[in-house]
């Protein structure tokens, strides 16, 4: 129903109006390795601690320097923190791409630009804020490497005095930055002033659009989903990690060694009770891990679509021969190598039937960092319960990017669910074991840890078909009887799964979303509300559904399914396991352009789509 929105800064955009006062949208064009990415994070964390909503958006290459780059800074007093189309102002310093970025700028808005060298005259309904950011650098710093850097640090300080950034907020965070590093902070501190000093010298500040101090944020935390899951893992049991390097998931192996560093070390002997694993590829990396449930350790690795690819395999014999494992899937754009620093949901099918043959795996979706670490620490509980490998998908846009969520929470007085394990006690009152035996009829057998008894509870672990016993077997009927007790915990499993989130109200249209388009919803069922649109939604927690997913299709006459893919993945899945009677009702809106999707483009396509749904009812 819905293409891909255009490229980031492709045309002129066009936007709801604004207020101005902490609701606007800052765009840094920069060229990659330069520097800025420390100058524009302390920019979005000084707006975070004045106590206001802010979302910032890393739009990277994949190369190390040398390409264009671009950081996104939305601030919505109401906490609407999706990403938001147009810019209201542009932070021009890519010589590469100035043109492109003034093209994407509303009308109205302003554009800061290095005037060292002079502009010609882009666009004539904008404001231009010319600031000589080379030529400043030259005369006051005489280290070729600190002109360079303190650029981005002297538009930090313009910044300040146009949107009336608290100056002892960053002040106070470049000296904490260098704590221990003395020499370092008089010379940040000194091109903060000289910009902030520059711009009260030319310019009328603060600008309309402008910040002021709020209660929003108070109380909350930003935060990256990979450090929400290395931390998860941590305080999940997981004791080893195996992994191949490889983006965007890589920062979910460095943040777990971070914490382990802190938390796995026996403060009598100093040892680290962890392990992390760097292997050969992705195939060995999940295969290290799963050797690692086998044995009773919590394991886990870490990749994106085209690890995930070649873990396939691995992921069939741990779902057969029943192993607990976890993958964190960090989507990016696909197929092939792609975009590697690009965000997508591209993986859905691929990941719930990995593997060949009649294969099945769990599947669970966060939205924020604060589910990225709950989910974590719940995934090996979930692994070991049911036995099988449960794969987290998270994408780019979540996990390498900061969020504002509630605070992380732990309860000390839980217990790691084990689920059916059978220890030497256990083991001496059994007659006989069967590893793959259904003994309680819910398809999850009971199962041993090597070493368990010196005399009981060995099997055999294998890929091929087995009976009950782990016996090696070529009967088909025996093998059936296996897959349909595979089937049957299947069937079981959504009871130990995240529950879907809703917010409904007996309305006759229904939006099915899940994953990083979670920030987008809240805006746009306001936005369709004030125009008499009103929507129930559906947020899908996990795979397979609860059969709440089942009835919210079933009780609505249209239910539109948000995801960032190109060929409606989540809809297909929908379809295949839900059997809904009628299929048309599910209609996708997509994006797959590698940019966290919109809610403008979301609630475009609703309103498209509102002719088309008048005639189907009217059928």
């Amino acid at each position: 129903m819905s293409s891909s929105c255009p490229a980031p800064g492709a045309s002129r955009r066009t936007s709801r109006k604004q207020s101005g006062v902490n609701d606007f949208v800052v765009k840094f064009a920069n060229v990659n390795g330069s520097g800025s990415a420390s100058a524009n994070n302390l920019f979005a964390k000084a707006i975070f601690r004045m106590g206001i909503p802010v979302s910032p958006h890393n739009i990277f290459p994949s190369n190390i320097q040398g390409l264009p780059t671009w950081y996104e800074v939305r601030v919505n007093e109401r906490g609407y923190l999706g990403r938001r189309e147009g810019v209201d102002l542009m932070v021009a310093i890519n010589e590469q791409t100035i043109a492109r970025d003034i093209e994407s700028v509303l009308a109205d808005g302003y554009v800061l630009y290095d005037s060292s060298k002079p502009l010609r005259p882009l666009r004539k309904d904008l404001n231009f804020l010319p600031i000589p950011l080379r030529d400043i650098c030259l005369r006051e710093f005489e280290h070729p490497g600190q002109r360079q850097l303190f650029q981005n640090i002297v538009y930090v300080g313009a910044l300040a005095a146009f949107l009336a950034i608290d100056f002892e907020i960053l002040t106070g965070m470049i000296s904490q930055q260098f704590r221990g590093k003395e020499k370092l902070i008089l010379p940040n501190v000194h091109a903060l002033e000289l910009g902030y000093q520059y711009a009260k010298d030319h310019f009328d500040c603060p600008l309309p659009i402008r910040l002021e101090a709020s209660d929003r944020a108070r109380g909350k935390i930003l935060m990256d989903g990979n450090t929400a899951i290395g931390l998860g893992c941590v305080y999940g049991g997981a004791t080893i990690a195996s992994w191949y390097p490889l983006t965007p998931s890589t920062s979910v192996v460095d943040s777990f060694g971070k914490y382990c560093k802190r938390l796995r070390i026996d403060p009598g002997t100093g040892k680290r009770k962890f392990a992390i694993v760097q292997a050969e590829d992705e195939l060995a990396a999940i295969g290290i891990a799963i050797g690692a449930g086998w044995n009773g350790a919590r394991a886990f690795t870490a990749s994106s679509g085209p690890g995930v690819s070649l873990m396939q395999e691995f992921l069939g014999l741990a779902y057969f021969a029943e192993v607990p494992v976890v993958l964190f899937n960090i989507q990016r754009v696909g197929p092939s190598t792609g975009m590697p620093t690009r965000t997508q949901q591209g993986d859905l099918l691929t990941c719930a039937f990995a593997s060949h043959g009649d294969t099945r795996q769990i599947l669970l979706f966060p939205s924020t960092p604060r589910e990225c670490f709950e989910f974590a620490a719940a995934s090996f509980d979930i692994a070991e319960r049911l036995q099988t490998p449960v794969i987290v998908m998270s994408d780019l846009e979540l996990g390498m990017n900061e969020h504002l969520c509630e605070p992380l929470a732990w309860d000390d007085s839980r217990r790691y669910d084990r689920g059916k394990l059978l220890d030497a006690e256990a083991l001496d009152e059994l007659e006989s074991f069967g590893r793959y035996a259904d003994v309680d009829g819910d398809g999850i057998p009971w199962r041993t840890l090597p070493g368990a008894h010196p005399d009981k509870g060995s099997y055999f672990t294998r890929g091929s078909s087995h009976n009950a016993m782990a016996a090696y077997t070529e009967d088909g009927d025996v093998h059936a009887e296996v897959m349909d007790r595979l089937a049957r915990k299947f069937a079981n499993a959504p009871q130990h799964l995240p529950e879907p989130e809703l917010e409904t109200a007996g309305q006759r249209y229904g939006m099915i979303h899940f994953g990083s388009t979670a920030s987008a919803i809240a805006e746009v069922r306001d936005a369709l509300a004030q125009q008499g649109i009103v929507l129930d939604t559906l947020r899908i927690r996990s795979f397979p559904f609860h059969e709440e997913v089942s009835r919210f299709i079933e009780a609505h006459e249209c239910v539109y399914v948000v995801e960032q893919n190109r060929d409606a993945q989540m809809k297909s899945l929908l379809q295949i396991e839900c059997k809904a009677a009628n299929y048309e009702k599910l209609r996708p809106i997509l994006s797959y352009n590698g940019v966290a999707i919109s809610a403008e483009h979301i609630e475009a396509a609703i309103l498209q789509d509102q002719p088309s749904l008048a005639q189907l009812a009217s059928a």
